[in-house]
């Protein structure tokens, strides 16, 4: 088995999109309805929207391949960049996406630490990040792994509200 992580470019564009409506479709399709989930593609993983991402400095996006094949995604999140405001210590894993295949390999843990390398490295004391309150599965891994749920706030997928938890690590004594 070879896992490696590489850093993204505006020239992974392409690759990016597909890969984001890849999974999240088969995480989230059974629990949501075909027009909000449509509608929440559409408006989050569009050329234009993916585009502007890439091209935030205070953004960076890996893939992730297992065995050279393509088997998943982080996208962190530092200083203003981040989707709640979280103080410039904070970084947020506001992504982190594995192709159902790949899933149950330890590569959301190779994840994880690629976003604890870049949190350590930009000086940052603390990561977190949001789930979706029904996301069982992520939500133990996550507290396996350190995390604790220290909030929650509102995610919408099309005109449905719902809910995410907020999680958090610390990575240095403050």
């Amino acid at each position: 088995m070879s896992v490696k992580i590489t850093k993204c470019s505006r020239e992974d564009l392409r690759r990016l999109q597909e890969i984001s409506i890849e999974t999240f479709t088969d995480t989230f399709k059974d629990q949501n309805s075909p027009d909000n989930l449509k509608t929440y593609l559409e408006r989050a993983f569009n050329t234009d929207q993916l585009e502007k991402e890439l091209a935030n400095n205070l953004s960076e996006f890996y893939f992730i391949f297992f065995d050279e094949e393509l088997a998943g995604f982080l996208k962190v999140n530092m200083n203003d960049a981040q989707s709640e405001k979280m103080g410039d210590n904070s970084l947020e894993i506001e992504r982190i996406y594995i192709r159902s295949r790949f899933q149950r390999k330890g590569l959301g843990q190779y994840l994880i630490n690629k976003a604890m390398e870049t949190a350590i490295k930009h000086n940052k004391e603390m990561i977190w990040l949001g789930v979706w309150e029904k996301n069982e599965k992520a939500i133990q891994f996550y507290k396996k792994i350190g995390f604790v749920q220290t909030g929650a706030h509102s995610f919408y997928m099309g005109d449905e509200e719902q809910i995410d938890y907020m999680m958090t690590k610390t990575l240095v004594a403050v």
